[in-house]
């Protein structure tokens, strides 16, 4: 593997943390939503991610394979002043998490971070194997 794999594996972690930070920017955004009258809620997602091949033979990045969308029930909130409640007083929410959401933010605000120091430590090692030729 050569040095300069390195950046097209951190730019590969680096976009599909990016990916993520914007699910999550969007279930965060939608956590309160209320269902529409077809009784369909916004439902969270998740990012899949897997390895795929980077040209070379022995090097290795991540992609987004693909978004999963939650299977669990949307959340039940009593609330009958609420014009989208049902007979019995009920909207239908998300069910998103936020506090879950968060600590995904945070997750991957932290692996794009770590990206960036992997790029920044290599464009440094590169540099100064080029300051011993001089």
């Amino acid at each position: 593997m050569s040095m300069f794999s390195i950046f097209n594996i951190s730019g590969s972690a680096i976009s599909a943390q990016s990916q993520r930070l914007n699910v999550v920017a969007s279930n965060l955004a939608n956590a309160d939503a209320v269902a529409g009258p077809d009784g369909k809620g916004y439902k969270g997602r998740q990012l899949m991610f897997e390895t795929t091949a980077m040209g070379e033979p022995t090097s290795f990045g991540v992609r987004v394979a693909g978004v999963k969308e939650s299977n669990e029930a949307l959340r039940k909130v009593h609330n009958p002043s609420h014009p989208s409640a049902d007979a019995e007083g009920y909207i239908t929410q998300s069910n998103v998490n936020p506090v879950e959401e968060m600590v995904n933010m945070i997750s991957a605000s932290r692996s794009y971070q770590n990206n960036v120091e992997v790029m920044n430590t290599a464009k440094t090692l590169l540099l100064k194997t080029l300051q011993i030729g001089q």
